[in-house]
């Protein structure tokens, strides 16, 4: 097990990482939160079947509330966000009451939102069961879907902690495990070109990659996210190069439908699509063919889907958080961990894609 600090203007907590890390996590409510009223549990379908019994085990009879909303991108709508608020209404819960995120990405970004709107916030630990919520569980942003854009709606509110037990994604389907790597993929681009060495040279396929490996990529993701989220926790600067190929990703997730598309497997042809300008505007020099011809070996889809539109693909990125007075603005890379933004004209950007 190892533990990460993160620190943020707003707070200061820990990521504890590894196998069977539950069990630290009862102490540390009876050591944070002595005069807990009630503990309120948002899981989803998928996780609730198979390990809500095991977390209920290690809260030893703790006056718990589970609300279940549906698996994946369906459970950050308004409705399902509604029907938290008044189920918590429901059951009585208060400012005293400790909202647990037990799920993947989907589910700590929707209860992340619930935890900081209920009663105007209440505390939340994240406890993610995907390799892609290692990055969404760390650094408190919460936010629910909106048809014209993804994480429209949502909000800063850091958790009080993180337990990221691996035992978890050891049931995981191959997809799950393809959509999370691609954000380690990305926070070592963007930041750490040893990490990308090792993965690159190392991972060969996506459901033999060993426990030890998936530790070490994960501890360096939340590693690499913890330290940018230090810089600037509200996304008003170097925070917006963790959005590397979530630009073109976000509006090819929106285009298809919220689910159709992994959100990893949009990242994942949105950080080629970058790559490809990045070489053309920023002077990139990366091997970039070897890169999409070893992502294919991990089955990973690696240009936009053909039903697809680049006008209407334009339309959804104006909409994109990074972008002003609907000014595309994309994250770009000089070299192998030096991102830049880079602001895109959109005659230039139709043409690429296109050609994309």
């Amino acid at each position: 097990m190892k533990t990460i600090k993160i620190e943020t203007g707003s707070k200061q907590y820990f990521v504890k990482i590894g196998i069977h890390v539950l069990n630290e996590l009862l102490p540390f409510i009876n050591e944070k939160f002595p005069h807990v009223t009630k503990i309120f549990i948002i899981t989803d379908e998928t996780v609730g079947k198979l390990h809500l019994t095991h977390l209920m085990s290690h809260l030893q009879g703790k006056d718990s509330s589970i609300y279940t909303v549906p698996s994946g991108e369906k459970a950050k709508t308004f409705n399902v966000y509604y029907d938290c608020l008044t189920y918590a209404l429901e059951q009585k819960l208060d400012r005293k009451s400790l909202l647990l995120a037990f799920g993947g990405g989907a589910v700590g970004d929707l209860a992340g939102f619930v935890a900081a709107t209920f009663m105007r916030g209440i505390p939340f630990i994240q406890i993610p069961t995907t390799i892609l919520a290692h990055d969404s569980a760390v650094g408190g942003k919460v936010a629910l879907n909106h048809p014209l854009g993804k994480n429209m709606i949502g909000a800063f509110h850091q958790p009080e902690a993180v337990f990221f037990d691996l035992s978890f994604i050891q049931s995981l389907p191959i997809r799950e495990v393809r959509s999370g790597f691609a954000e380690v993929v990305k926070h070592a681009l963007i930041k750490d070109k040893m990490l990308y060495e090792t993965l690159f040279n190392s991972v060969a396929s996506l459901d033999k990659i060993s426990n030890e490996m998936l530790e070490y990529a994960l501890t360096r993701g939340i590693e690499i996210k913890g330290s940018i989220v230090a810089e600037d926790e509200k996304e008003i600067g170097v925070r917006a190069f963790l959005n590397f190929g979530h630009t073109l990703g976000h509006a090819i997730e929106a285009e298809a439908g919220y689910g159709v598309i992994t959100h990893g497997e949009a990242v994942v042809i949105g950080m080629l699509f970058a790559l490809q300008v990045s070489k053309e505007i920023a002077g990139l020099t990366f091997d970039y063919q070897s890169f999409k011809i070893w992502l294919e070996s991990l089955n990973y889809q690696t240009s936009i889907p053909k039903n697809m539109n680049a006008s209407r693909l334009i339309e959804r990125m104006k909409q994109d958080k990074k972008s002003v007075g609907q000014r595309i603005r994309f994250i770009l890379l000089k070299e192998l961990g030096y991102p830049i933004i880079y602001e895109l004209d959109e005659e230039y950007l139709l043409k690429k894609i296109e050609q994309f």
